[in-house]
């Protein structure tokens, strides 16, 4: 007479052995390393590159944010995704007379705070953008204009 569960177990028991400690070792063990490295190696980007604006989250600099407002600079509406926290400098002149008939601030000034902000590609290979969080923080700092308040 053959012993069933002790067949079961001599078969199955380092298949389900071997299951188990997969799972412990590749579903928490490794995670939690990678993480606590990430967290000491690159803190900002682990956390998801967050922008703090007088001590307050306002965003991530990899993630464009929904500004609607005619006072601010908007990011791109005709890319598939509409996640993309980047817009060319072209772009971000092209929206200069309308940020500067809404807002009151001289064409000059946003031209400025635009070629601060502006973010080169590598040496010659891409287009110069600006990061739309950026500029509207910097825009907002550097005019303290009373229309932003609500932003704050």
């Amino acid at each position: 007479m053959l012993n069933i569960k002790g067949e079961l177990r001599q078969n199955y028991g380092p298949a389900i052995r071997l299951a188990v400690i997969s799972l412990v070792l590749c579903g928490l063990v490794f995670p939690l390393v990678i993480t606590g490295f990430a967290q000491l190696i690159f803190p900002s980007q682990a956390n998801g590159s967050l922008v703090q604006f007088h001590g307050k989250t306002v965003g991530s600099s990899l993630i464009a944010q929904n500004f609607s407002l005619p006072i601010f600079f908007h990011p791109r509406n005709d890319s598939a995704s509409g996640v993309d926290p980047d817009i060319t400098v072209q772009d971000a002149y092209s929206q200069i007379p309308r940020i500067a008939s809404a807002a009151g601030i001289s064409a000059d000034r946003l031209q400025q705070i635009v070629i601060q902000n502006e973010e080169g590609a590598f040496w010659i290979f891409g287009t110069p953008y600006a990061n739309v969080l950026r500029l509207n923080l910097a825009l907002i700092d550097q005019t303290g204009n009373a229309a932003y308040k609500d932003f704050q």
